[in-house]
């Protein structure tokens, strides 16, 4: 199967069967617990939250998913990518672009986060999202916060929201 040929899945929780459940956990556990060597509670209880979306593209097998990653709904009302993976024997296929664009088209006028990688800053930049703090560690790996803004619609100026007043203005 080509990355062509390959459309993004997308699921709440409970939609999830048993056995495309059990191989997204498992990717995930082979590219961060394993791969990355991190050793933290890769299952933190937000995958069942009702608002969490699990995305992926299915590899030979229900089982076998070859890119993941998941959006999460942040108090603040924006969305949050996190555990964007893909499997070791997949990389370099463009599939998580294929993801991401996936998960942004979901998210739509929302606002967006992440925590990248040090290493990936560049790779999400080419998104439109740009760093926000610091870098910082996490489980010995370098972050750097990041944040999409919404795009604004064919015919409408920019504009950007003052911290003070919370209200819009053009930029």
């Amino acid at each position: 199967m080509t990355p062509t040929e390959r459309s993004p899945r997308a699921a709440a929780f409970e939609e999830l069967e048993a056995l495309t459940l059990y191989g997204l956990l498992r990717l995930r556990v082979d590219v961060f617990v394993v791969e990355q060597a991190c050793r933290y509670a890769e299952l933190d209880g937000r995958d069942s939250d009702p608002a969490t979306v699990h995305m992926w593209l299915e590899g030979d097998a229900p089982d076998r998913p070859v890119a993941y990653l998941r959006v999460l709904d942040e108090p603040e009302g924006c969305a949050r990518i996190g555990r964007v993976a893909v499997a070791r024997d997949a990389r370099g296929a463009g599939l998580a672009a294929q993801l991401l664009e996936a998960a942004l088209s979901r998210i739509g006028d929302r606002p967006c986060v992440l925590d990248a990688q040090s290493h990936l800053v560049g790779y999400y930049e080419r998104f439109g999202f740009i760093a926000t703090g610091p870098e910082f560690v996490e489980d010995g790996i370098p972050h750097v916060p990041m944040r999409r803004e919404p795009r604004p619609a064919a015919g409408q100026g920019r504009a950007a929201r003052s911290s003070s007043t919370g209200l819009r203005r053009p930029v």
